[in-house]
């Protein structure tokens, strides 16, 4: 596993945030890792023991998730503030240009990055994720996010994961549910498992209109001429085929990269993302 050193940073709200810190080659931009909704930075372990050394990572966790500190206000459980939140450690670490990684939520937050600063952008990654969210998944996430069930084993954990998950990942076996668990939970001081995020931020997710999403295209065209890979998972039912082709018809150096057999969101380790991300970064090096 690659080593990384944990830091902190804090927000304009007076949270303690934190993040890891991969180290990699000093002439190469970081690689900004951006995770999903109820997710945190365990979701790029993988991609770390891919590329740290080579390329210096950057993985923070949002307000509410894994280390980070919970907020006062549900409120601020919103991509705006969570990118006001990360520029605030980029300042603080001195990056101004970075290649980012954004899987769900984290895609969506890169293309605000792009729509606002585009020119801090070396490279991204969308991991199915659109400019159009397809009701169904949406549907899918509410039913199962802010569920604040506790398990008394890994494998129960595991079980619970596979009843609400299993149409994203149809092919896992016990192993792959139980490495998922111990990605997303964690071990409570009395014994317990738990979700490792504030189950709050679902309630605040539940209160989004999505029948009134934004154009998110304008932030396609301002990454038209960068190296984009969009990733997208063959049976996602959130990022669809057609608007994955809406979007790059507008791109003039992306490619798009089809994982078979997921849903929503491929985990970056399958080897057709993995191959793909190397081809990307190729491109930045």
């Amino acid at each position: 596993m690659a080593e990384f050193t944990d830091g902190t940073w804090t927000s304009s709200d007076g949270l303690e945030l934190h993040y890891r810190d991969y180290a990699g080659r000093a002439d190469r931009p970081p690689v900004l890792c951006l995770h999903g909704l109820t997710r945190n930075a365990r979701d790029f372990a993988d991609l770390a023991d891919q590329l740290a050394g080579e390329w210096p990572l950057i993985v923070p966790e949002m307000r509410g998730r894994g280390d980070s500190e919970y907020a006062k206000d549900a409120v601020s459980y919103n991509p705006v503030q969570y990118l006001d939140d990360v520029n605030l450690l980029l300042e603080q670490l001195g990056v101004s240009r970075f290649v980012s990684v954004g899987t769900s939520m984290g895609g969506l937050m890169t293309m605000l990055i792009a729509m606002k600063s585009p020119e801090r952008l070396a490279g991204a990654v969308l991991n199915d994720i659109g400019t159009r969210l397809e009701r169904a998944g949406l549907d899918r996430i509410l039913n199962y996010a802010g569920q604040g069930r506790t398990f008394a084993t890994w494998v129960h954990a595991a079980r619970a994961l596979e009843e609400t998950q299993q149409v994203a990942h149809p092919h896992f076996e016990l192993a792959d549910w139980i490495a998922m668990a111990k990605r997303t939970m964690t071990l409570t001081s009395n014994g317990r498992i738990v979700f490792d995020y504030d189950m709050k931020i679902a309630e605040a997710f539940a209160k989004v209109d999505f029948d009134r999403q934004p154009d998110l295209m304008p932030a396609i065209d301002a990454m038209a001429d960068i190296p984009v890979l969009i990733v997208r998972g063959a049976v996602s039912d959130l990022f669809s085929e057609a608007n994955c082709g809406e979007m790059m018809a507008r791109l003039r150096n992306a490619e798009a990269v089809t994982v078979p057999g997921v849903g929503h969101a491929p985990l970056l380790t399958e080897p057709e993302a993995e191959a793909a991300i190397d081809r990307l970064l190729a491109k930045i090096a």
